[in-house]
């Protein structure tokens, strides 16, 4: 493609981090910051949504979650870290998106009546919770973000975003005499090009041939006598769309990493059975040796069914195939107590958080070193939101330069 392959991701300030976030996240950005430039940031505004009336709970949690970001092994010289109401380009776009997005998009992602549905308590019929969907493309198309790490129940979120994007270049891609401006860029490819770029683009426009969109593609990418508005133009023209403005992401699926709570439900602050990143040792071995167990095992000596303990679920996740095995055959047989099988877990949890606690020490002994790294990011960041903005500013007749 024409634009650096970013991924973009975020979180939402709303209270300390637990082993469910380290699990389902934020071993994943570990990993993606080595394979793309990544951009992942605090998503305060979002916080707001759905925390509109208690902001304190906010403030209080940015510095710490990134500590905990950091903490985790999320590198600030491979990915840019930031806080998204320190971009306010993000909300720009948001607007100016709104002005041709229709209303009936938004109503119609899952999350939002599963939203309202699970917090009845908060009063969510604001245009804010509504439009949050909208939002959420806008920080992603913001920095023409290609991948987007999500797990399956996020994807309608960015196929939204997909489709608000598709929309953007269909109405103000419209470049005057944007087809022959096309067809002069063609000939600047040289003829052994232009040719192959013709073939390639009928095979993927009439027969949807996935190889040749790719091919065409890249032959764009290496091609050196294309100047970068032309090059957009035969994006555009390849894809049989107008000039490309903003960059339509696809969903970069994550395993679906469910970290049990120590009650067996998912982990979740709302169930209050979570374990954070960075508990105090002394209080990670007490919460672990109070989770309850197979109801059956009254005594030591009655026997139990591993399915049915809450505790299983933790070995899936720590234990290696042979403490596995251990665990069914002395559950099943009562050869251990239930006390013996979580000692495996708490080993497991302290030695997966020691790590931690040493990255983090020197962001609690100097918080300035956050500061500067979040300062730095949002720097960053804001360098190519203000590109795009540029674009897009353009094309919507908003340059009055």
């Amino acid at each position: 493609m024409m634009f650096a392959e970013r991924v973009l991701s975020g979180m939402r300030p709303t209270g300390a981090l637990h082993l469910g976030h380290y699990h389902g996240v934020l071993k994943n950005w570990v990993r993606l910051q080595s394979e793309y430039p990544c951009f992942f940031f605090v998503a305060d505004w979002h916080a707001l949504t759905t925390h509109y009336e208690t902001p304190e709970v906010i403030q209080d949690s940015v510095w710490e979650m990134v500590i905990d970001w950091l903490a985790a092994g999320v590198d600030p010289n491979q990915a840019t870290l930031f806080i998204q109401s320190r971009v306010p380009e993000h909300a720009e776009l948001f607007l100016l998106l709104a002005m041709g997005t229709p209303l009936g998009w938004l109503e119609r992602v899952p999350t939002y009546k599963d939203q309202i549905e699970k917090l009845k308590e908060k009063d969510l019929q604001t245009y804010g919770f509504l439009g949050y969907p909208l939002l959420q493309a806008a920080d992603i198309l913001i920095y023409r973000a290609q991948h987007v790490p999500v797990g399956e129940d996020q994807v309608p979120h960015v196929e939204m975003t997909r489709e608000v994007a598709r929309r953007f270049n269909y109405l103000y891609g419209r470049e005057l005499g944007f087809e022959e401006k096309a067809l002069e860029a063609v000939k600047k490819l040289g003829s052994k090009r232009a040719k192959m770029y013709a073939e390639l683009r009928i095979a993927f426009q009439e027969r949807g041939d996935e190889e040749a969109l790719l091919q065409a593609q890249a032959l764009l990418q290496e091609a050196q006598s294309l100047s970068m508005a032309d090059r957009e133009r035969l994006f555009g023209f390849l894809e049989g769309s107008r000039k490309i403005i903003l960059v339509e992401p696809q969903a970069l699926l994550t395993e679906a990493a469910r970290m049990p709570g120590l009650d067996g439900q998912k982990m979740s602050k709302s169930y209050g059975n979570t374990i954070s990143i960075r508990q105090d040792p002394e209080e990670i071995t007490r919460l672990v040796k109070t989770m309850p167990t197979d109801p059956a095992r009254v005594r030591r000596t009655d026997p139990g069914d591993p399915a049915r303990c809450p505790l299983w679920q933790f070995h899936l996740v720590y234990s290696d195939p042979s403490t596995q095995e251990w665990v069914k055959t002395g559950c099943q047989s009562a050869g251990i107590g239930c006390l013996e099988c979580k000692q495996p877990v708490i080993d497991a949890i302290l030695k997966e958080q020691q790590p931690m606690f040493e990255r983090a020490q020197q962001y609690l002994d100097d918080p300035s070193l956050v500061k500067a790294i979040i300062a730095d990011g949002c720097d960053k960041a804001r360098k190519v939101a203000q590109e795009t903005m540029r674009d897009v500013r353009e094309v919507m007749g908003l340059d009055f330069d």
